[in-house]
C-alpha cells in the first residue's frame, strides 16, 4: 500500500470500478461498551487489477492488497470500546 498513485491514474479510473456496499460512506456508531468487529466487503468490478486500501486510525490494522477483476475481499475492522461519559464531547 505504499505505491504512489498520480492524479492522472486516479482520473483514468471510471466510476463503478470498486464496489463497497454501502456505496457512500461507512459509519460505526458509538458509544460502545465492548469491542466489536465490523466487516467490509470490497469487490473489483472492473476488467483490470486494482490496488485498494482501507485506512483507519489504528495503523496496525490498515488493510490493502491487489484485487484481480471480479475478485472480492472481506476486511475485518475492529472497533475499540468507547465510553462517551469518560471520553466526553470534543
Amino acid at each position: 500500500c505504499t505505491a504512489a498513485v498520480s492524479a492522472y491514474d486516479i482520473a483514468t479510473v471510471s466510476p463503478g470500478d470498486i464496489c463497497t456496499p454501502p456505496g457512500q460512506r461507512i459509519i460505526f456508531n458509538a458509544p460502545r461498551d465492548d469491542k466489536h468487529t465490523h466487516h467490509i466487503e470490497t469487490t473489483n468490478a472492473s476488467g483490470r487489477r486494482i490496488e485498494w486500501a482501507i485506512k483507519t486510525t489504528n495503523v496496525s490494522n490498515s488493510a490493502c492488497s491487489v484485487l484481480r477483476p471480479e475478485e472480492t475481499t472481506l476486511t475485518a475492522v475492529p472497533c475499540d470500546s468507547f465510553d462517551f461519559d469518560r471520553e466526553g464531547d470534543p
